[in-house]
């Protein structure tokens, strides 16, 4: 295979974790009769521009469909981050009634409603049919395409050349990576500022966050990865922040190079001499991942074969795309796992995928009352405990996998 940015061969391997269905496709009580699509998992390392990227084998209009089912607003967490980035957006750039805002992967509108209070001009792009349908049920407009440099020309064709572009958690999700970030660069207002938040490589190999490893996932970027790529297509990173977010996110501000006013902060330079002084650029520093990998899922298969000798019951939260990558991995079957509870009604009285543990509401949860509930999003551990405290009433513990066992 060779690099999606810079065409290089890949020979460095990051984690094989064998093969697995796209990670948001759930299953009908139709489709349990039918056979699932299952695709290897493997991620290798570019040692030329250092893109971290998953090896092709899934194509992004067989992941990202009809069904797709990540609604955002379902976070309250992540309701909060997209509000308190709508204020500090426009406070930092004086965005305003006569600025035009993009956002690029709009989901369901959890972002663009709040410009859209403030009676800014705003206008989402979001190629999956399901959550552009509940992002327009918000009063938002919504083009129903996946984004590259035709869609750029034919938005600026029309006059709707973007002050702000926000591009969150899509970098990663996009398999011609040049082709979309050119996009950018055509689209933006000439001083116009564009912002892009991705969970950070630097994290995920340090803290072992591989089940955010899953199809859905092209790439696994750091900031000297994205500097590059975006140097390549016409874009100049000025500004970058770290964030909390998804295991520890980066949110990185660019402009158009030769065209944008905004002096690159100190912030560039530190984060790239932090990614240089851990090692990113190194081929050994990606060595080991892969036994840092089996050893949480060793330990996560001891407590479950544990539990079950013991008699004990075990259910768990979250639908999310990284729980699938870790129940697939694992090998994880209802036998172990009861069910998962999930509060997106479009996940409800399906299935995951691979595994076939059935989701329901929360209701079940009350009623069987398990003796552990499993965090499957555990990037979210401190809302959901929140939410379900009243597990403790009945003796109920917690448990998350990564990036090692916790029970509590």
């Amino acid at each position: 295979m060779k690099c999606r940015h810079c065409g290089a061969e890949l020979d460095l391997s990051l984690v094989d974790l064998g093969s697995a269905p796209p990670s948001n496709a759930y299953l009908t009580k139709s489709s349990l009769h039918a056979p699932e699509k299952w695709f290897p998992l493997s991620v290798l390392v570019c040692d030329q521009c250092w893109l971290v990227q998953t090896e092709d084998f899934a194509q992004a209009d067989e992941l990202f469909d009809a069904e797709y089912a990540y609604f955002s607003s379902f976070s309250t967490s992540w309701l909060a981050h997209a509000k308190r980035y709508t204020e500090a957006m426009v406070a930092r750039l004086q965005i305003n009634e006569s600025s035009h805002v993009v956002e690029v992967a709009a989901n369901d509108g959890y972002l663009l409603q709040y410009f859209n209070a403030m009676d800014i001009p705003c206008t989402g792009v979001e190629p999956t049919a399901s959550t552009a349908a509940a992002a327009r049920e918000k009063g938002i407009s919504i083009i129903e395409e996946f984004f590259g440099v035709h869609l750029a020309n034919k938005l600026v064709a029309k006059g709707k050349q973007a002050d702000l572009m926000a591009a969150n958690n899509v970098l990663a999700h996009v398999p011609d990576i040049n082709d979309f970030v050119a996009g950018f660069e055509k689209l933006l207002k000439p001083h116009g500022v564009a912002t892009f938040e991705f969970p950070h490589v630097l994290n995920l190999v340090a803290e072992n966050q591989f089940d955010t490893i899953y199809h859905e996932h092209f790439s696994y970027l750091s900031l000297s990865a994205v500097t590059r790529v975006f140097s390549a297509n016409g874009l100049t990173v000025f500004d970058v922040e770290e964030l909390a977010t998804h295991g520890g996110s980066l949110r990185v501000f660019a402009q158009r190079t030769g065209q944008g006013v905004r002096a690159i902060t100190e912030n560039v330079e530190k984060l790239l001499l932090k990614e240089m002084n851990a090692g990113l650029q190194q081929r050994d520093y990606y060595h080991g991942f892969q036994k840092k990998t089996d050893r949480v899922k060793n330990d996560f298969l001891a407590f479950l074969l544990n539990a079950s000798n013991e008699g004990n019951t075990v259910a768990a939260y979250g639908a999310a795309a990284k729980g699938n990558t870790l129940l697939n991995y694992a090998g994880v079957r209802p036998d172990f796992i009861s069910y998962v509870v999930d509060r997106n009604p479009s996940k409800q009285n399906k299935f995951m995928p691979g595994s076939r543990i059935p989701i329901v509401d929360e209701r079940y949860l009350q009623q069987s009352k398990p003796d552990y509930v499993v965090i499957l999003p555990w990037n979210l551990r401190s809302e959901i405990t929140d939410q379900l405290s009243y597990i403790r009433e009945w003796g109920g513990q917690f448990v998350t996998a990564v990036p090692e066992l916790s029970v509590d």
